[in-house]
């Protein structure tokens, strides 16, 4: 085997040249685009304004895909338990959302009759079908843990109890994953949810079973694309829920 020697000034190019620099792992592209913040949770520049206090453009009735017949008053849309499930127009994929919600003061009733309603963070069909994370007003409402404020409903407790008083706004900001299916229909890739609930972190990354079941377990049985939406007009007797300043980014 030959070897090659080199002069000493021969050795320190070399070893110039392989030295690493800052610049190596330095790159200018792509530019992320300007995005200006909201302010006190209002929308960022770049964000669909799912409801303003305005009207319910943006809203659908799952029943007969109508104009959603919630009510509106003084800048806050309620449930109207005599119309079902409402849902957006627009479908997503993968998004941020924040939506403010609030329970009654006045509320009665304990366990799932104690404001019980539900954010479908895809809806795939009638009725309560979809992947649910949970309202509820679990501020002092005893109830199984992975159907209380905050869990996906029957799949998982969130890491914390973050409630707010009954009167008082609630807000879930939500970073939602939606799940790919292959051609053939098998699934891909689960669905993952990250939620704070008033700021805080109650669900992280969390990877779901498939789409809410009320009985038996969760599993993906049927491929979807892009998704509404949709906001739960759950039966029970207790008060209805009120909504407000609800936006999102799509991912």
């Amino acid at each position: 085997m030959a070897v090659i020697a080199l002069t000493a000034s021969q050795s320190l190019t070399v070893n110039a040249q392989e030295k690493p620099k800052p610049a190596d792992t330095e790159f200018y592209t792509p530019i992320p685009a300007v995005v200006t913040p909201g302010v006190m949770n209002n929308a960022p520049s770049d964000a669909i304004i799912l409801f303003d206090g305005k009207n319910l453009n943006e809203w659908v009735s799952v029943k007969d895909n109508g104009p959603a017949k919630w009510i509106l008053n003084n800048g806050v849309f309620t449930v109207d338990k005599s119309t079902g499930n409402i849902e957006t127009k627009r479908k997503f994929t993968n998004y941020q959302l924040h939506i403010e919600w609030q329970i009654p003061s006045n509320i009665t009733g304990e366990g799932q009759a104690r404001g019980n309603s539900g954010l479908f963070l895809a809806s795939i069909g009638s009725n309560d079908l979809g992947y649910e994370l949970q309202i509820l007003d679990s501020y002092n409402n005893k109830t199984y843990t992975n159907g209380q404020a905050g869990s996906i409903y029957k799949q998982t407790t969130p890491l914390v109890n973050a409630n707010r008083k009954p009167g008082e706004w609630q807000i879930y900001d939500v970073i939602w994953t939606a799940p790919v299916f292959n051609v053939d229909g098998s699934l891909k890739s689960a669905a993952r949810v990250s939620v704070l609930f008033n700021g805080v972190l109650i669900q992280n990354n969390f990877e779901l079973k498939g789409p809410t079941q009320y009985i038996g377990q969760a599993s993906y049985e049927k491929a979807h694309g892009a998704s509404p939406i949709k906001l739960q007009s759950h039966g029970d007797k207790s008060e209805p829920i009120s909504f407000r300043n609800i936006w999102i980014r799509e991912l």
